[in-house]
């Protein structure tokens, strides 16, 4: 059995409280009862199996949009089915839990960063009763791209294309064949499940692959990929051009100086804004304030600070203030938004009273450039200048939008199959600006104005990147998705909570484009909240 330690910073999917009561008949887990299995335009290498028996995880190794919860005595059938694609030289393994007490439904998962599913994620809904199934995509499953180029200069573009979507296609195509061969009858209803990039695998389903599955939570989607991949480096961008690198605790104080000024504005203090996008704060404001460090020098907010920070904070436009179609190449983390992935940096102490710092760029944009625009796995950085910044955003829409950018708005074909798409995007997200995600709903909207009848978005106030954070995270919504499919009872509002916080608070998550608004009475329950 592979192994389950792969726990991740990256939370996805919730899970509905109920399953199956008894045992289902099933055939034997072993090799030869998948033998059968088939995949168009693949060849299946090799089948094996495991009994997975009375086995059982903590709640400290949570699954993926879900509040964390124990999996207790699960017994389970694993196939991992590893197949290639003829005369594309690749090899894939998809991972299928098969449970004992199957409730009649399959959930994919999805992945984060570079890699294209999470198998540590395969318990939760096995427990649930759901046959889960995850890929490696056709390679290690790591959060580095090791795998890019096929030789220096050279895009390997097979593993590119099956990462970006026909990995994920695959492997609902033979978890379906391994659930009919198992139990004698394929799923009455698939879910797939995922945030970040498991979030835009499950966008790219419903666009390239509408047939695979009647319901996709993907959250936090990293969609536009094309554009974002790169906005996440403006700010390292700005300090290299600028030669200024401000150490991240200075970085955070600017942020937690914006909660400070911004967090009442509702109404309520609570330790986030409630509406970034209203908060006026201007960091240049509060230079020379003191500010106390626990991981490293105290000090005074400075200019430089103030510059990173409003970099970060800002919408990317090229040099000459270009944009494209209207709206900004990408957009930087809400205000009050922790800075640690956009912002970062390294820094050593030469001497008791100085420290120098250097750039710390994102791990997956910096391997983007290397491996997909330079092409050149020694490309240096820190050389870069803002007009070659440009140029290669230009590359990127120009050679990668088709495969990887998963923004197309036309879901006409997965509307008429009845599929739904449920989504919601934290506020405080620290990577993905919720704007990215608007901007997709708009441009769906603009063409299909019934897009309430199978795609709906809510914003999740103070919570992090696929995580809860200090606001409020829906871990019942597969539940809610579960229901929109099967009982054609739609969504309105998502009732989220805080998690791992001394105070337990709930709310109400409002439909987009409606906003939250405090009315008054105790701000720790949904019933002083309304949608407006």
């Amino acid at each position: 059995m592979k192994g389950l330690s792969f726990i991740s910073a990256f939370f996805g999917p919730a899970l509905l409280k109920s399953q199956a009561n008894a045992v289902n008949v099933t055939r034997p887990c072993t090799a030869s009862t998948f033998s059968d299995v088939s995949l168009r335009g693949g060849e299946i290498l090799q089948v094996s199996t495991a009994v997975i028996s009375n086995y059982s995880a903590p709640l400290t190794a949570q699954s993926l949009n879900q509040y964390p919860e124990a999996v207790v005595g699960l017994n389970a059938c694993e196939a991992n089915i590893t197949y290639t694609h003829p005369g594309q030289n690749d090899t894939i393994t998809a991972s299928i839990w098969l449970p004992l007490k199957w409730n009649d439904r399959m959930m994919g998962i999805g992945g984060g960063g570079w890699m294209t599913g999470y198998y540590f994620a395969l318990p939760w809904p096995a427990a649930k009763g759901y046959v889960a199934v995850m890929t490696d995509g056709g390679h290690v499953l790591s959060e580095s791209n090791n795998w890019g180029l096929k030789s220096p200069g050279n895009v390997d573009w097979v593993l590119l294309n099956d990462f970006a979507s026909i990995a994920v296609d695959d492997a609902a195509t033979l978890a379906k064949a391994a659930t009919k061969t198992f139990y004698g009858e394929s799923p009455k209803f698939a879910y797939f499940n995922g945030c970040s990039t498991g979030g835009r695998q499950g966008y790219m389903l419903a666009q390239r692959y509408p047939q695979q599955y009647d319901g996709i939570l993907a959250t936090a989607p990293g969609i536009n990929w094309d554009r974002m991949i790169l906005g996440l480096l403006h700010p390292q961008v700005v300090m290299n051009e600028k030669k200024i690198y401000v150490p991240l605790c200075e970085i955070d104080a600017f942020s937690a100086v914006a909660v400070a000024a911004c967090d009442g504005d509702d109404g309520v203090k609570d330790g986030f804004i409630l509406e970034p996008s209203t908060c006026k704060f201007d960091p240049t404001t509060v230079i020379g304030q003191a500010y106390n460090c626990s991981t490293g020098p105290s000090g005074r907010l400075t200019a430089e600070g103030a510059t990173i920070v409003t970099a970060a904070w800002s919408s990317v436009k090229t040099v000459d203030g270009d944009l494209i179609s209207g709206r900004p190449l990408s957009y930087g983390p809400s205000i009050g938004a922790p800075l640690l992935g956009v912002a970062n940096t390294a820094c050593t102490s030469t001497n008791s009273s100085s420290t120098t710092c250097t750039a710390a760029p994102l791990g997956v944009s910096l391997e983007w450039i290397k491996y997909y625009l330079a092409k050149d796995e020694a490309f240096d950085f820190s050389t870069l200048t803002r007009r070659q910044y440009d140029t290669l955003y230009r590359q990127s829409i120009n050679q990668y939008s088709s495969v990887m950018g998963t923004s197309d708005p036309d879901l006409t074909d997965f509307k008429q199959g009845g599929g739904k798409l449920l989504t919601w995007h934290g506020l405080n997200d620290q990577l993905l600006n919720p704007k990215n995600t608007i901007e997709y709903w708009e441009r769906v909207k603009e063409q299909d104005p019934e897009i309430d009848d199978y795609y709906r978005l809510f914003e999740a106030p103070g919570t992090l990147h696929c995580s809860p954070g200090n606001g409020w995270f829906p871990g019942d919504a597969m539940d809610s998705l579960v229901q929109w499919v099967e009982e054609k009872i739609a969504p309105e509002q998502l009732r989220a909570k805080t998690v791992g916080l001394e105070k337990e608070r709930t709310v109400d998550l409002c439909k987009w484009p409606a906003k939250l608004k405090f009315v008054g009475g105790d701000a720790d329950f949904a019933e002083s909240y309304t949608c407006v």
